[in-house]
């Protein structure tokens, strides 16, 4: 059995944290295991499906750059306990050379470094974040990317393997007896559902995404935005909302193991993000028959249906109503059984990982 050590900041619900437990499920266990190594003190929402799986998780010390002494010490005294990780897949991005590094001062032959964004978050280790994407090719010997933008950012010049964000399809295409039972529990009626699945931080553009449903509420008052998602900026834009005198409108409904169910309930998904890689949240809501509405910040990759649009950030607000409302109220089927071929099938794409894997061992034997 091939043990694959996955490198995380940690395992809840986010996207490409279900964009690996998607793989996590489908891959043949008793060939290829993971397990994962987190960088955070406390347990995580994906942790109990993971040890149900055979999986082990190692909480290493937070990577904020006062701990770097002690977190390097750490990882020499792991990595000497654990010769069985000949792999090292790590997913955090431009950070994701301080565990690389580590793993080559431990002589780990495979050190993946894997891109899920376009752009570096702007918070306070952007400078740091800056210097590590640019020292990155001198710990990893191995690249993987989402998507080509994410792949030529953080690696410019160098031959990746292109992952896709895949998903366990059936659960997400569209059923309308899911969809009538979601909007009565969710207590809906004939509005119109707005959605928006995505941690509330800078990355996500929340502020902008409320500023457009306020102008979507002069227009159609019978409009409702479902926020799905947690993180730092949470309160942030609980406290806009209020201001704005939306707190009727717009629900907040945090981390939710049932998203599947709530994409079936909205009539439009909404993503003005400043940056993304390709969204996991994007594929799912495509493969729900939803109509999405995309920044032109968010790499057109993600457009495999033509229920895609694409808009820019410097546009007027009330145009992006015009377009989210129009989505909307479009009638058009959303039973799409014809995207079951497509390459975001986790079935199809498990294989291409599970064979990526295998040459890499072989490679190095």
């Amino acid at each position: 059995m091939i043990r694959i050590l996955q490198c995380v900041n940690d395992m809840h619900r986010a996207g490409l944290e279900t964009m690996l437990m998607n793989y996590y499920r489908n891959i043949d266990r008793e060939k290829i295991q993971f397990d994962f190594l987190t960088h955070r003190p406390q347990r995580s929402d994906y942790d109990d499906e993971i040890e149900s799986l055979g999986g082990k998780i190692y909480y290493a010390p937070r990577l904020y750059p006062q701990n770097y002494p002690k977190y390097f010490k750490w990882m020499k005294q792991f990595f000497s306990e654990h010769p069985e990780y000949k792999i090292i897949h790590s997913h955090i991005d431009a950070m994701s050379y301080l565990p690389l590094k580590a793993a080559r001062k431990a002589n780990i032959p495979i050190r993946i470094a894997h891109s899920h964004n376009t752009a570096i978050d702007r918070d306070f280790k952007y400078l740091l974040k800056t210097y590590f994407r640019f020292k990155l090719p001198k710990v990893a010997n191995y690249y993987c990317a989402c998507g080509k933008e994410a792949g030529e950012f953080l690696f410019p010049g160098k031959e990746y393997m292109y992952v896709p964000n895949a998903i366990e399809i059936d659960r997400f295409l569209f059923n309308e007896n899911v969809r009538m039972k979601k909007r009565r529990e969710l207590g809906i009626k004939d509005e119109i559902v707005i959605g928006h699945i995505g941690r509330m931080s800078y990355q996500k553009n929340h502020k902008y995404l409320i500023d457009v449903f306020a102008e979507i509420l002069k227009k159609r008052n019978d409009s409702i935005l479902l926020l799905i998602g947690v993180g730092e900026k949470l309160d942030d834009i609980k406290k806009y909302v209020e201001k704005l005198g939306l707190s009727e409108q717009v629900r907040f409904l945090g981390n939710r193991a049932d998203v599947d169910e709530l994409y079936q309930a909205m009539d439009v998904f909404v993503m003005p993000s400043l940056f993304e890689g390709l969204p996991v949240v994007g594929v799912e809501a495509q493969f729900s028959g939803l109509s999405c509405i995309f920044s032109d910040q968010v790499p057109e990759e993600v457009n495999f249906t033509n229920k895609a649009m694409f808009i820019s950030l410097n546009e007027k607000k009330d145009v992006w109503a015009d377009k989210v409302i129009a989505a909307a109220v479009d009638k058009t089927n959303r039973e799409r059984p014809e995207l079951k071929n497509s390459i975001f099938n986790i079935k199809q794409s498990t294989a291409l990982l599970t064979d990526y894997y295998k040459k890499l061992i072989n490679n190095t034997v």
